[in-house]
């Protein structure tokens, strides 16, 4: 095997800079997300230099030296072995000499030749209680190994953590593991304490309740119990957040401000408590879920995975964070079948920078999947109209203004629940077939919501007629604003369905066969937009370079003014499509003005991706390779896309276009 070497920089380095060697290329800084900083801060004091290049640390149990960087040797899990022994000693208030380091543990007649982190025993000082498997912030996880630690040795309790995140498992003697607790208990509780103790959401924040990483959590859902369950994860997962979400609303009402969210030592009391949040939100949160539905995880199943969900805050709380374990759950089928892809945050920032989103401008996406173009923009508007203003203005502002369609039920479902997140409770995003009327019809219950919602953005006509026809078919709207990544995959053939557009006819005014889809999204993008609206949309890059397309050109410039064409680099979409984009922005022509035949367009093309081939994220890093972190604490992507942002604004305002005027 290759030894890795690692290159300590000629540069004199504190001891807070070798703990940024010592978690060289963790994915975030230290990775340490589970400890406070006050406790970082005081272990990277206590590291020191005892030779050239050399630097160790202090072990409070051993009371020796540990290697913890060298030129050739970085131990990160030794930092959080020293971090989690203060944490014990200090916060749970456990003494030294119950706690033992490096223990080997017996399986059979043989000695495992891998030891136990570190061991807790009970007050007899021989019984092991608490046992502690400790990995580095990148290292997957690897529960098995834990639980084989707890059935050698009888334990009761099991900690699996990388800094990052940590799971508890629980084995409930005789039993073998079957279940995990969200906290270990302090040196004065017992197991039982913690399933009766009443916990609030001041609890919550000052267990890191907003630090945490929601994937690694439904990963860890999916290894312990739901892989085997025979249930389809997305749903029971999303039952779950919003039965989360709804007591944590509820609990900001409650005196002292109480969560019901919590597991209880019965698992069918977690079941019917949970359960019943869940049903409170099916009402208080209308069109997610039918009201018949139910819990369909088992009470024993239930009781793992809320164990490792309790003691996260989700309203509030990092919308990055959220959306990278939706992208995560997401099937992979819905993703590539039908040609949905999660638009990456940095494309969706640009887009919003470009087209400049002001307040009392209603703003759509006809395709908006989960959600990302709405919720930027809602921020942008924020962060320019609403900065001294109260949340609930800021909520207002929300419900009112932005409206969301998608034909999927479960990427609707994700964007309802970003939405929500995002402290939006009641945000216009409906499940519609953007292209096809005949979809809005109907009688259920959704579907005349979101006629109700969305008739008064409806475009009037001063022809009876054409007004009559537009009430019925939902055809012509008067957003302000546009911002749409439309699925490319498939072609539409249902001739009632192409009858609707003009691009579904030839130069001889005859319906075609097939149109792909996207194509047709052009024009019906287009129709939601007022005079003078603005338009950001991603397309295939051939839609603006083939010769055979160029009559979908000569339309655009018949109906819009082009402002900026803006080239993706092949792997923005990578890994689930490497297929070639480009971000098309246009703005309606008023129909009181004369349309211009000759005008510049800001065109650019990106460079820096932010992934590699792969499709894996590239971040900045400092002088020793460490992540640069943003003032959120997440890294920052590798790209260029905001520079063409800053490059089109100067475009903007030097041909005065209106959006951008001071």
């Amino acid at each position: 095997m290759k030894k890795i070497v690692y290159k300590l920089p000629r540069e004199k380095i504190g001891t807070e800079e070798v703990l940024d060697l010592v978690f060289k290329d963790a994915s975030v800084k230290h990775g340490l997300k589970e400890f406070p900083k006050v406790a970082i801060a005081n272990i990277a004091k206590k590291i020191f230099k005892k030779e050239k290049g050399k630097f160790y640390i202090r072990c409070i149990k051993r009371d020796k030296d540990i290697l913890v960087y060298s030129p050739v040797k970085a131990a990160p899990e030794e930092i959080i072995r020293q971090l989690w022994l203060e944490n014990l000693i200090k916060e749970y208030g456990y003494p030294i000499e119950r706690i033992e380091v490096e223990k080997s543990v017996q399986f059979g007649r043989e000695i495992h030749k891998k030891a136990a982190d570190v061991v807790v025993y009970k007050k007899d000082r021989i019984t092991p209680y608490i046992i502690f498997e400790l990995k580095n912030p990148d290292e997957r996880r690897a529960i098995e190994q834990l639980k084989g630690y707890l059935n050698a040795e009888g334990c009761e309790i099991g900690v699996w953590s990388n800094g990052i995140d940590k799971v508890i498992l629980y084995r409930p003697y005789p039993k073998e593991f079957s279940d995990t607790l969200s906290d270990i208990p302090n040196v004065n509780q017992t197991i039982d304490d913690l399933f009766t103790e009443k916990k609030t959401l001041t609890d919550i924040d000052k267990k890191g309740g907003r630090s945490f990483s929601l994937r690694r959590i439904i990963q860890g859902m999916e290894e312990l119990v739901l892989a085997n369950a025979g249930v389809d994860v997305f749903s029971e997962v999303f039952k779950l957040i919003y039965a989360k979400l709804y007591d944590e609303k509820m609990a900001q009402e409650r005196r002292g401000g109480e969560v019901k969210f919590r597991k209880y030592k019965d698992p069918q009391k977690t079941y019917s408590e949970i359960n019943e949040l869940f049903k409170k939100s099916i009402d208080e949160w209308y069109g997610t879920f039918n009201k018949i539905e139910k819990i369909d995880i088992s009470p024993e199943h239930l009781q793992v995975c809320i164990g490792l969900l309790e003691n996260t805050r989700l309203f509030g709380s990092d919308l990055e964070v959220i959306d990278t374990a939706f992208e995560y759950l997401m099937p992979e089928a819905a993703k590539t079948k039908k040609g949905q892809y999660f638009t990456p945050r940095h494309v969706i920032k640009m887009c919003v920078k470009i087209l400049n989103p002001r307040d009392e401008k209603y703003i759509i996406d006809p395709a908006c999947g989960s959600g990302g173009f709405l919720i930027h923009a809602m921020y942008w508007v924020w962060e320019r109209d609403y900065k001294n203003a109260t949340q609930t203005a800021k909520y207002s502002y929300a419900n009112r203004y932005l409206f969301g369609l998608d034909f999927d039920d479960k990427m609707k479902k994700i964007s309802q629940a970003l939405m929500l997140i995002a402290g939006d409770g009641r945000s216009h995003v409906f499940k519609l077939n953007s292209l096809d009327a005949r979809d809005w019809q109907g009688e259920e219950q959704e579907k005349e919501k979101a006629r109700s919602e969305l008739r008064p953005l409806l475009h009037h006509f001063g022809n009876s007629e054409r007004e009559k026809d537009n009430q019925k078919t939902f055809r012509y709207f008067d957003f302000s604003l546009l911002l749409t990544n439309p699925p490319f995959a498939g072609e539409i053939r249902d001739q009632a369905m192409l009858r609707q557009y003009f691009f579904s006819k030839d130069k001889k005014g005859h319906l075609k066969n097939k149109v792909e889809r996207h194509i047709l999204f052009i024009e019906r993008c287009l129709d939601f937009l007022e005079h003078s609206g603005r338009m950001a949309i991603v397309l295939p890059q051939g839609i603006l370079n083939n010769t055979n397309t160029e009559y979908i050109r000569n339309w655009l410039f018949d109906k819009a003014r082009i402002l900026a064409v803006v080239g993706l680099h092949g792997n923005t979409f990578k890994p689930h499509t490497g297929t070639k984009t480009s971000i098309l922005f246009l703005q309606k022509w008023n129909e009181k003005e004369q349309p211009l035949e000759d005008y510049p367009i800001f065109m650019a093309v990106s460079k820096k991706p932010g992934k590699d081939n792969s499709g894996e994220y590239i971040y900045k890093k400092d002088r020793f390779g460490n992540q640069i972190l943003d003032e959120k604490g997440h890294p920052i992507l590798e790209h260029d896309l905001d520079d063409i942002a800053k490059g089109f604004i100067k475009f903007a305002k030097e041909q005065d276009l209106d959006f951008w005027r001071e």
